[in-house]
């Protein structure tokens, strides 16, 4: 049918495709795949405290943090009972 060339023809194709393929993907990752920002800066990072004056400087913070959610949960919670109880007067 296509003679011997053709048989040489397909066969360089069988091997050259795949080291293609695989030269492609596999050169200048860095440029061609770069999605922007995508790994966090290291100040944007978590810094793990190892002295005993910054882990106790990091379990003030989380304290205060957790007040403060806790401060603006009773906040809430006291607005939403008073304009439960307002609904319930008007009900009645």
């Amino acid at each position: 049918m296509g003679g011997p060339n053709l048989e040489i023809f397909k066969f360089g194709i069988y091997i050259m495709f795949p080291i293609g393929i695989m030269y492609y993907f596999g050169t200048n990752l860095d440029h061609r795949f770069q999605v922007p920002d995508f790994w966090p800066k290291p100040e944007q990072s978590h810094k793990i405290p190892f002295d005993r004056e910054e882990i106790n400087d990091e379990l003030e913070r989380l304290k205060a943090k957790r007040l403060e959610r806790r401060r603006r949960r009773v906040e809430l919670e006291e607005r939403l009972g008073a304009a439960a109880a307002d609904i319930e007067k008007r009900e009645e």
